[in-house]
């Protein structure tokens, strides 16, 4: 667990230091406040990472301390940098984001009760990378078609190889690579 958590903090420090580092990117001017915005958004993403590995791994303890981080990154957003299409994106998810994160924190003890949160909350990362892009590592779009009660649900995941975050050791590999974002 504090190797996820130290990878994932490590990651958003590496983001962070590729979006301001000269104040470019790939040849074009990158202004600071969207460094800003792209960093936090990656922040949140790399959160949400730790909080799925966590749930892979039945670490009902780590996804809390996770979906708390998630809140942590979310108060960091600078709502002025926003475009009017990412702040109606962003304004479209943040409070269902930051209240199914708060519940996962809130619940520590209840792991099953965490995984029918992060059904949800799995979506509201799904609608802001949407929103603002992925300009971290490649992530790809997975789904479950037992998870959520038989209707199925989906996550976000750094890696191709499934690793099931709903039922953990209990069925791993359940689902498969819907896209790559």
């Amino acid at each position: 667990m504090k190797k996820t958590m130290f990878s994932a903090i490590a990651m958003a420090f590496v983001f962070t230091a590729l979006n301001t580092n000269a104040g470019t990117t790939s040849g074009m001017k990158v202004s600071s406040t969207t460094s800003q915005k792209t960093s936090i958004i990656d922040e949140i993403v790399s959160n949400y990472l730790v909080l799925k590995n966590a749930l892979i791994k039945d670490d009902a303890k780590g996804a809390a301390n996770a979906g708390k981080a998630i809140i942590a990154s979310m108060a960091k957003i600078d709502m002025k940098s926003l475009s009017a299409d990412q702040m109606k994106g962003y304004m479209d998810v943040a409070d269902d984001l930051k209240e199914n994160a708060k519940h996962i924190e809130e619940n520590a003890g209840k792991i099953a009760h965490q995984r029918e949160y992060f059904v949800m909350l799995s979506k509201d990362v799904n609608d802001l990378l949407k929103t603002f892009g992925n300009s971290g590592p490649k992530l790809y779009q997975d789904f479950c078609p037992m998870a959520n009660g038989g209707k199925g649900a989906m996550w976000i995941s750094e890696t191709k190889a499934i690793q099931n975050p709903y039922y953990g050791k209990a069925m791993m590999t359940c689902g498969s690579v819907k896209k790559e974002i």
